[in-house]
């Protein structure tokens, strides 16, 4: 009775110890994958493998187990899910157009004995919607304090939203989530609060959404903001210059929101004032010293005035240094270099010349010495003939 019983025990015990051949058998006919993100709306691969098939065929299966290819044949009438490769050692499908509903744990199935598998978890990210910015009503005044609110819903994992004004970044609430009705995504909001200046007139508040689902794609809402201010102003002469008998415009360049509607002018010891007008420019036909002293210009919104003043010296008509001088004086200094190198070239030509002169006046002088001159050749005539000597020399 001992050794019968004791077989099984011996044949479990070789099975265990036998040649790596059956063990790695079993390793090999282990089927594996791999889990994978998609955005829903995209494209999702499942590759299957195994090294040892066995004779058997791989499977894939939803994760409410239906089948959806057994090698290469279909078997759920999905028109998404298409084979991408079916061999015996590997099977690989698609899912196009994948939405939430389709994450989860999918099954690949290989029948040998017993049967193996593999489980390959697909998860679904929601992508948030464009996010949307309320709470602003109307024009805000200098140094008042306003609060928006922004809101984003469908994504998955909850998003992250942030504030900024222009390139600076804004510190708003943290983030409030909230799961949507259908239970796998999420709706976020935050909000931010902060005190409005001058500057601020014309900015974007921007909220922006952060989500894996984005890749680095920004998608965020701004806010235009326009921001009441008291106006400010500044008086530019034109020409910057004055001179007596120019003709001369004081612009009195006002700024602010809204822009000022009004302008009075003025000067520091003269009543009643001088001007009062939409326009912003005083005007001077023609400048006398009597018109120097301290100008004023108040510039009036609704929203308040301010006053600038400017100094006008009215300068003696005599005129200014200009480019125009310049550039007569660099035309005149070249006229003057040039006349230096002409000056230079007659010194130098005049010693060549004397130079040559006396050379040529020295030869003359050696040659008059060997030849007689006419008073010797003509008393050497008359001898000739006082003489009675037929013999007449002349010298020419």
């Amino acid at each position: 009775m001992g050794a019968p019983s004791a077989l099984p025990l011996l044949l479990l015990f070789a099975s265990c110890w036998a040649p790596g051949g059956a063990n790695l058998s079993q390793d090999d006919s282990q089927p594996w994958t791999s889990d994978e993100t998609v955005v829903a709306g995209g494209t999702v691969v499942l590759k299957c493998q195994v090294k040892d098939h066995e004779d058997s065929s791989l499977q894939w299966s939803n994760p409410a187990q239906q089948t959806l290819y057994f090698g290469e044949k279909r078997a759920l009438r999905d028109n998404r899910i298409q084979l991408v490769r079916s061999t015996p050692h590997e099977l690989s499908i698609s899912i196009s157009s994948v939405a939430l509903a389709d994450e989860g744990e999918y099954t690949c199935s290989i029948f040998t004995m017993p049967v193996r598998t593999a489980k390959s978890l697909v998860t679904v990210l929601g992508i948030p919607q464009k996010p949307i910015i309320t709470g602003y009503k109307s024009s805000l005044r200098e140094k008042d304090t306003t609060t928006l609110n922004c809101q984003s819903s469908g994504s998955k994992p909850a998003a992250q939203l942030t504030w900024r004004k222009g390139d600076q970044e804004l510190h708003g609430e943290p983030t409030r989530i909230q799961e949507d009705p259908n239970g796998k995504t999420f709706t976020v909001s935050s909000s931010v609060t902060f005190q409005v200046t001058r500057e601020d007139d014309g900015a974007d508040i921007v909220c922006s959404v952060n989500h894996e689902s984005l890749k680095g794609a920004d998608r965020s809402t701004a806010q235009r903001i326009e921001v009441l201010y008291t106006p400010t102003a500044k008086i530019r002469p034109d020409p910057p210059h004055p001179r007596e008998g120019q003709k001369l415009l004081l612009h009195c360049e006002g700024r602010g929101n809204p822009a000022p509607q009004q302008y009075l002018w003025e000067k520091e010891g003269s009543v009643p004032p001088l001007k009062m007008t939409q326009e912003s420019a005083l005007i001077f036909p023609f400048l006398n010293k009597s018109d120097s002293g301290t100008y004023g210009c108040t510039a009036t919104s609704n929203m308040g005035s301010y006053k600038a003043y400017y100094t006008l010296n009215v300068n003696d008509p005599s005129p200014v240094p200009s480019s125009s001088s310049t550039y007569h004086a660099i035309i005149g200094g070249i006229v003057a270099f040039i006349v230096f190198l002409l000056l230079v070239l007659l010194i130098f030509l005049g010693h060549y010349l004397i130079r040559h002169k006396g050379t040529y006046l020295t030869h003359e002088a050696k040659g008059s010495d060997d030849a007689p001159d006419a008073d010797t050749a003509i008393i050497n005539a008359e001898g000739g003939q006082s003489g009675g000597d037929d013999k007449k020399e002349y010298f020419i």
